[in-house]
């Protein structure tokens, strides 16, 4: 695709990278990308995509815009409110950037329409916050072999990583199926307003990354980012023979709707215990009892710098292969909930019963139990 004089005048500072330059414009112009969720995540990786002259965007959304979503969910305004989130998202896409295509898809993902609709896209971001969605989404990339750059918040948490087909691990490898309910979602946990900003601009630039062929990918990498303490830290990991989908004898060899919520007695089997909570049982185990397993799911150079007593050190990026060293009714915990949560799925997931996460993490801990508990940074 050749760049229009209106072109050159709009990119120009992408013209002058010799990254991207006037090949690489217009490969993005000739770019058809799509964002699944229209919400906190999805909001800033479109913005940027579309001004950044990616030439069709597509939008998947079948909700509507609601007051609470404006605290984080920059595609939209108050005058938004009630309309379809797809709607409005491209109506403010193509207010930002009219020379590009933007289609609406006001429709909730599912199997039954998931592989028609990626089908027409190149590169496919997933901001959802569902987990049998991210799921859903993974598959009918893995299957269609299309790229899928996903990524997830909590509180003021969140991760984000890449597949490319045939270069790496999926989502499913490092987080095995789990049944929804599992980790609370954004209107039950709360999230700090400007942590998906972050997260969804990293989704967009891996996505330009992968259109332009330049620079390295999370593929294999798990980037975490922590916006209390500002710090980014990483998790290497590799593919699983034994993944459903991408696999050596996958099971999963179409897109396959969510795992339906808990129900009550799943639901019996999946804890969360705050700090005082945990020391309360600590302290009143009898001494012929048995103490509950402490799993701390840190690396290992925190773990050294200090845990509590009677703790294992399994990071995260290590558990879906040592899930045998882990019976029944383990604590996971990290530095402040996020990556315990992740812990929390993989082991349920894999069929470990009661799994209980340590809200708020060790950095709870230390403001509510022992204040001497000294806390590894992330670096």
């Amino acid at each position: 695709m050749t760049l229009s004089a209106n072109d050159r005048a709009r990119y120009q500072r992408h013209l002058a990278l010799r990254e991207v330059g006037v090949a690489g414009q217009q490969k993005l112009k000739a770019a058809r990308v799509l964002v699944v969720g229209a919400g906190g995540l999805g909001s800033p990786s479109a913005l940027y995509l579309a001004a950044s002259g990616v030439g069709t965007l597509g939008l998947v959304d079948g909700d509507h815009v609601e007051l609470s979503n404006l605290q984080r969910q920059v595609l939209f305004d108050t005058a938004s409110i009630s309309r379809p989130k797809a709607e409005a998202g491209r109506d403010r896409l193509m207010g930002l950037n009219p020379d590009i295509d933007v289609i609406a898809h006001a429709v909730e993902v599912r199997a039954a329409n998931v592989s028609e609709i990626i089908a027409g896209y190149d590169v496919v971001l997933d901001g959802t916050e569902r987990l049998g969605t991210r799921d859903l989404v993974n598959d009918a990339c893995v299957i269609a072999r299309k790229p899928l750059v996903s990524a997830a918040i909590h509180r003021f948490e969140g991760h984000a990583m890449t597949y490319v087909p045939h270069r790496g691990p999926c989502y499913r490898c490092l987080f095995p199926e789990a049944a929804e309910g599992l980790v609370p979602n954004c209107a039950d946990a709360g999230v700090l307003g400007v942590l998906p900003g972050v997260l969804g601009a990293i989704q967009a630039t891996e996505a330009i990354k992968l259109i332009l062929g330049a620079g390295e990918t999370l593929v294999g990498r798990l980037l975490t980012y922590d916006a209390l303490e500002m710090r980014f830290h990483e998790f290497r990991f590799a593919r699983r023979a034994d993944c459903a989908v991408c696999g050596d004898a996958p099971t999963i060899d179409r897109p396959r709707d969510a795992v339906q919520p808990l129900d009550e007695v799943a639901a019996a089997n999946v804890h969360r215990i705050s700090a005082t909570e945990l020391q309360g049982l600590l302290r009143d185990v009898h001494p012929r009892g048995s103490a509950p397993l402490l799993v701390d799911v840190r690396e290992p150079h925190e773990f050294s710098v200090g845990h509590l007593a009677g703790a294992i050190n399994i990071p995260v990026g290590e558990l879906p292969r040592r899930l045998r060293e882990i019976p029944v009714a383990p604590v996971f915990m990290c530095r402040s909930g996020g990556r315990s949560l992740a812990a929390c799925r993989i082991a349920a997931g894999a069929g470990v019963a009661e799994a209980t996460n340590l809200e708020g993490g060790l950095l709870a801990w230390a403001r509510d139990v022992d204040p001497t508990f000294e806390v590894a940074a992330v670096n």
